[in-house]
């Protein structure tokens, strides 16, 4: 059955096969997955997006993103949202930003909001809403274990990528890779003292977006560890990544928060560079120690896997990376959640939707 799902990204950054942030690039996939399945995708996102369906822009984003900025975003999501609702027949909206709960629609139409961060960034309360037709999900087992008890959440759905764009066939270099988000909680800044340790050239590729606590982290903790052999190189698009990562000797990961997921882990398998981290939320769902990478808990660690990663065997990561974690799977289960949703919507069945035996079991 034809469906038409709204999906809702956050305000303030636009969506896009070169997105940065992960809750972005899973919205991108889905929609693209949606559209080419036949189905009707309308996405609210920040002016200068790229999806597959039809995009409702939203005002771009100011220079600095401040709490007025954050305010302007909600409100302006919140106005778009309800004149998409009356515009469209909407079976099903899909929301993915930390701030969902600041728009909720008012009409009883299903939501489904997936937690792409930890729970405890979200407000308490969206796990005791009483909202009808309100459903949540998580992206990995570590994330769902640390959310408490809620007749809202269903089973988990795990991230994927698109395994098959990154394989390549690349030549090594001789460089370790990080990416991401320049911001406290990715820990670049261990990754750099790690590769110093270990001698090794350090490329570090990733956006400085204009919080004042990410400018601020980029001047006090990379800079400072920035040299010839260690080097910044800015924001880089889908087709530059997956260069980077397939000629990477390996790829750091050094979050200091719980990562739910972390997709480009999951992308350097996918183009068989092992990846070294540390034990933050999902990572050692994703890293088989010994086989596709290391998990370690020191610097002077990370350091010693960089050298090690080099015994590893490649093809091992893509087999990880194409058996779990492949974007059609993801897909997959998300069009059999909203199904199971919007069916249930539509015959007015009170009993929570994941004690039903219709719910796939968690992989």
């Amino acid at each position: 059955m034809r469906q038409t799902i709204l999906s809702v990204a956050y305000p303030l950054t636009p969506v896009g096969p070169d997105a940065v942030g992960g809750s972005e690039q899973i919205l991108t996939l889905l929609d693209s997955a949606l559209t080419k399945a036949g189905h009707e995708s309308i996405v609210i996102a920040a002016e200068g997006s790229r999806v597959s369906g039809r995009l409702i822009p939203s005002p771009p984003a100011g220079r600095t993103l401040d709490d007025h900025e954050r305010l302007r975003g909600q409100h302006a999501h919140q106005r778009l949202i309800a004149e998409t609702l009356r515009r469209y027949s909407v079976d099903l909206v899909h929301m993915h930003s930390l701030d969902f709960h600041s728009y909720l629609p008012d009409s009883s139409i299903p939501i489904l909001a997936t937690l792409h961060l930890p729970p405890d960034w979200y407000p308490s309360w969206i796990f005791e809403h009483d909202r009808p037709n309100f459903y949540l999900n998580c992206v990995s087992s570590s994330q769902q274990k640390a959310c408490p008890s809620s007749r809202q959440l269903l089973p988990y759905v795990p991230n994927g990528v698109p395994v098959r764009s990154f394989v390549a066939k690349s030549v090594r270099k001789d460089y370790v890779l990080g990416l991401g988000r320049i911001c406290p909680e990715k820990g670049f800044h261990f990754a750099l003292k790690a590769a110093k340790i270990s001698g090794s050239k350090f490329l570090l590729a990733g956006e400085v977006f204009p919080y004042a606590g990410h400018l601020q982290y980029f001047e006090d903790e990379i800079k400072p560890h920035l040299d010839r052999k260690r080097q910044f190189i800015g924001p880089v698009g889908m087709a530059r990544k997956r260069h980077l990562l397939s000629e990477a000797r390996c790829l750091l990961v050094p979050s200091t928060v719980a990562e739910t997921s972390s997709l480009v882990a999951m992308e350097a398998l996918a183009a068989g560079t092992p990846v070294v981290a540390f034990p933050s939320g999902a990572l050692p769902e994703i890293i088989s120690h010994g086989r596709n990478g290391f998990v370690v808990k020191t610097v002077k660690e990370m350091a010693a896997a960089i050298d090690a990663c080099g015994a590893l065997d490649r093809e091992e990561c893509r087999r990880t990376a194409a058996s779990r974690f492949c974007a059609d799977q993801m897909a997959k289960r998300y069009f059999e959640t909203y199904s199971t949703i919007i069916r249930n919507a539509r015959t007015s069945w009170n009993e929570p939707v994941h004690s039903t035996s219709s719910w796939l079991v968690s992989w």
